[in-house]
């Protein structure tokens, strides 16, 4: 009886230290266990620094032997939802391993993003691993996995915007062009109605000259048949 207890606690020693060593370049994650399968989770990449490609990195292993679950089609059954304050979003599992090629590596799994400001991420998974219903949630902090850090720290030779700083430009910039818009709008409208106004007395000066010259020509019509009727008199008997 002694003998088996102090194997299953040599087990439970050996087997968080199997899983640290397959993760590769992973350094700071967190272990969840769900029913028969350990789940370890955190960034693909750390350090994690905000606007540079990363992932949600998820190592799926036996609870019992500490052996890498390969599921080509865990993608469509187990989900993961990456939350930054009140934002969220879906993204997909794709395996590391392909068993064509035997590349990558057995048990991970990578769903990519950008996270694209500093600060804290929280992982969703929800769905199932086989029959096993799976809902957990998992935030970064100095006692899970990194945290995504300001890139300023190790920018050289010069510091590069932000993504914050670039929005916050941008904004400025499309605030400054509608403002001038709407100014020129504004100095634009009585220029406006001055030339339309400027027109129709252009219109109605034209309609004025054409009405008289009209009259001017019936009036000379009518003289020009009354000078002939003076000199070609008529005769009456």
């Amino acid at each position: 009886m002694r003998v088996r207890v102090l194997m299953a606690l040599a087990m439970m020693a050996v087997v968080p230290a199997l899983l640290i060593v397959a993760a590769g370049p992973a350094s700071a994650h967190v272990l969840k266990t769900v029913g028969p399968y350990h789940l370890l989770i955190g960034f693909g990449n750390e350090p994690t620094y905000a606007g540079a490609q990363n992932s949600v990195f998820l190592l799926l292993t036996s609870a019992k032997t500490g052996a890498p679950i390969v599921d080509e089609g865990l993608g469509d059954t187990l989900k993961v939802e990456v939350r930054f304050g009140t934002q969220h979003r879906r993204l997909t599992l794709v395996s590391s391993f392909d068993p064509d090629s035997g590349q990558g590596t057995k048990g991970v799994y990578n769903a990519y993003f950008v996270p694209t400001a500093p600060g804290d991420y929280t992982f969703h998974f929800f769905g199932s691993i086989g029959k096993q219903k799976v809902d957990i949630s998992v935030k970064s902090s100095p006692t899970t996995f990194d945290s995504a850090h300001d890139p300023a720290a190790i920018e050289f030779p010069q510091l590069a915007p932000s993504n914050l700083q670039l929005a916050q430009r941008l904004n400025a910039e499309s605030a400054r062009l509608a403002a001038g818009i709407h100014s020129a709008d504004t100095k634009a409208a009585p220029a406006s109605a001055a030339l339309a106004v400027g027109i129709a007395g252009l219109v109605a000066g034209a309609a004025g000259l054409g009405a008289g010259g009209m009259a001017l020509a019936r009036s000379r019509s009518r003289s020009r048949r009354a000078a002939a009727g003076s000199q070609h008199p008529v005769n009456v008997e």
